[in-house]
């Protein structure tokens, strides 16, 4: 994984910073996200990663698929992720392009497993102190996972704050 973030980071960078001269953040967002999701069919992967598919092909393909869904700016980068062989990396380019937005926007998507179901207070509070913790405005995914067994895990980027039961027996038998 830390590969394709090696080579799909330039790409992430560069659309990112057109999109702020442009103002057109949301739009490349929204662009980046259907081109991922059109790679994520596998049919459609399968002939990206045929070395018997043209570039002219796979251009017009790729084009056709994403005709009204991506903009003159967003034909163009396609394009040039079909010519330099790149186009695999289209969905860790989106992930990338959204994890700089959030740096841009001051707030960090944060992912977070739970052993029970918050309720709307809970949710509300553990929030509050997520931004306080992180000094960035928090966007929360909760999910349940009984095997947490109580408490919660948290991954905000690449830090992971674990206050799960599960976390503090695997931490005890290291001790042990």
């Amino acid at each position: 994984m830390s590969e394709l973030a090696t080579l799909a980071r330039p790409y992430a960078a560069a659309v990112f910073k057109r999109s702020k001269e442009t103002g057109t953040t949301e739009t490349w967002s929204k662009s980046l996200a259907f081109m991922s999701a059109v790679l994520g069919d596998n049919e459609i992967f399968a002939l990206v990663a045929n070395p018997k598919v043209s570039k002219d092909r796979l251009s017009v393909l790729m084009l056709d698929i994403c005709q009204g869904q991506i903009d003159e700016e967003g034909a163009n980068f396609l394009k040039l992720l079909v010519q330099n062989n790149r186009l695999t990396l289209a969905s860790t380019i989106a992930e990338l392009f959204e994890a700089y937005k959030a740096e841009s926007e001051g707030y960090i998507d944060v992912e977070v497993s739970t052993a029970y179901a918050f309720s709307k207070e809970e949710k509300q509070s553990f929030n509050l102190t997520l931004e306080k913790t992180l000094s960035k405005k928090v966007h929360m995914n909760v999910t349940v996972d009984k095997s947490l067994i109580g408490g919660v895990l948290v991954r905000a980027g690449d830090r992971v704050i674990d206050g799960s039961i599960r976390g503090q027996l695997q931490q005890l038998a290291k001790r042990l």
